[in-house]
C-alpha cells in the first residue's frame, strides 16, 4: 500500500468514495471564500480528505478575538497580525504537504471574483456578509459551477448545496439583499464556536459528496445546538424561472459599479475601505513614510499596521492592494474621515 493509499484508507473504505472517488478528490479544485470560523474548519477537512487543489481567500487579519472559534490560527498568528489567508495556508501545508494549497489575501469583489473563482470545480462559502454570498452566487450561476452556502449566528446554523440549473440559487430563496439591521450577525447575537464548526463540518461533508459524484439531497439543512434541533427545510418552491439571477441571468452583484466602498466588519469594531477599481496605490514602504508622521508603524511582508496618535486608540491596517481597515470605529463616515486626514 502506498503512503497516499494509507493516508486515506479509512475514507476509501466508504462505498460511495472508494479508490475512484479518492482520485476524483485528488483532481478537484476547490475555492474556499473566507477562512475564519466556517472556512477554516471546512478548508482543513477538505485538505485532510485529500482534495488536490485548495485555494483559501480572505481579506482579514488574525486577531485574538478570532481564536475562540477559528481553528487555523494561534496566538502567534494574532501577535504578528498575519493575514488570515497567509496563516491559513501555512497551517494547511503542515497538515498535507502532498496537495496544492494557495492562500489569497483579497477582498472578493466584482472586479476580481471571476479571476479568483474561475477554474473551480466547487466553491465553498465561508464568508461573513450577504454581498459576498450574492457575488459567489452570480459567478456560480454564470459559470454553472456548484457552491455550498453556510451561515452561523448564535447557536444556529444552516447549510445548502446550490446546483445551478437544477436547484434554487441564493436569489431564488432571498431575492433581495437584507437591509442594514434586518438580520442578526455575530456582532449583535454572538456565535458559539462549536456551532460554527458543526455548520462547516456539514459543509465539508457535502463538498466531499459533490466532488466524488454522490447524489446530494436538495433543501437547506438547519440546526440549533442549544435546542438540540436538526432538520431540513424545503427550498420555498425550489428554483424560480423569474429569478433575477438563474432565471433572467442578470448578474447584478457581479456587474455592480466599482467605486470605493466602506464595509463594517462582522464581529469587529472596524470598517474596511476598498479603493475604486483602477486607482493606483503606492508601495507600502512609501505609505510607511507618510504614516510615521501620524502614528507608530509596523511593516511586514504582507501589510502595514499603524497605531494612530489618537486618544481613542484608533489604528489602521493597510494592504498591498490599497484596502484599509480602520480599527476602533464602526461608522463608515468616521472611517473615511480618518483616512482622509492621513492620506488627503
Amino acid at each position: 500500500m502506498t503512503n497516499d493509499e494509507g493516508r486515506y484508507s479509512r475514507q476509501v473504505l466508504l462505498p460511495w468514495v472508494g479508490k475512484e472517488g479518492q482520485q476524483r478528490l485528488a483532481n478537484a479544485r476547490v475555492v474556499v471564500v473566507g477562512c475564519g470560523a466556517l472556512g477554516g474548519v471546512a478548508g482543513e477537512q477538505l485538505v485532510r480528505a485529500g482534495v488536490g487543489h485548495v485555494t483559501i481567500v480572505d481579506r482579514d487579519v488574525v486577531e485574538v478575538s478570532n481564536l475562540q472559534r477559528q481553528v487555523l490560527f494561534d496566538e502567534e498568528d494574532a501577535r504578528e497580525h498575519l493575514p488570515k489567508a497567509v496563516a491559513g495556508e501555512r497551517r494547511l501545508r503542515r497538515i498535507n504537504s502532498a496537495i496544492e494549497i494557495r492562500g489569497v489575501v483579497a477582498d472578493l469583489n466584482e472586479g476580481n471574483a471571476e479571476e479568483i473563482l474561475g477554474g473551480a470545480d466547487l466553491m465553498v462559502d465561508g464568508t461573513d456578509n450577504a454581498e459576498a454570498r450574492y457575488l459567489i452566487n452570480d459567478v456560480a450561476v454564470k459559470r454553472a459551477v456548484k457552491w455550498i452556502y453556510a451561515g452561523c449566528v448564535g447557536t444556529e446554523g444552516r447549510v445548502m448545496v446550490v446546483t445551478p440549473g437544477k436547484t434554487a440559487c441564493l436569489r431564488c430563496l432571498f431575492p433581495e439583499r437584507p437591509g442594514m439591521g434586518e438580520v442578526e450577525t455575530c456582532d449583535t447575537a454572538g456565535v458559539l464556536g462549536p456551532a460554527a464548526s458543526v455548520a462547516a463540518s456539514i459543509q465539508a461533508g457535502l463538498a466531499i459528496r459533490v466532488l466524488v459524484g454522490d447524489e446530494v439531497e436538495e433543501g437547506m439543512i438547519n440546526f440549533d445546538l442549544k435546542g438540540g434541533r436538526f432538520g431540513r427545510i424545503a427550498e420555498k418552491g425550489g428554483r424560480r424561472d423569474d429569478c433575477v439571477c438563474c432565471g433572467r441571468r442578470e448578474f447584478e452583484f457581479l456587474n455592480a459599479q466599482s467605486g470605493s466602498r466602506a464595509v463594517s466588519m462582522c464581529g469587529r469594531n472596524a470598517v474596511q475601505i476598498r479603493p475604486a477599481m483602477g486607482s493606483v496605490f503606492p508601495p507600502l514602504v512609501e505609505v510607511k513614510k507618510r504614516l510615521e508622521t501620524v502614528g507608530r508603524v509596523e511593516l511586514n511582508p504582507f501589510l502595514l499596521r499603524c497605531a494612530l496618535n489618537d486618544p481613542q486608540g484608533v489604528s489602521l491596517t493597510v494592504f498591498e492592494d490599497g484596502r484599509m481597515m480602520v480599527h476602533g470605529v464602526n461608522e463608515a463616515r468616521r472611517a473615511r474621515s480618518i483616512i482622509a486626514r492621513c492620506f488627503g
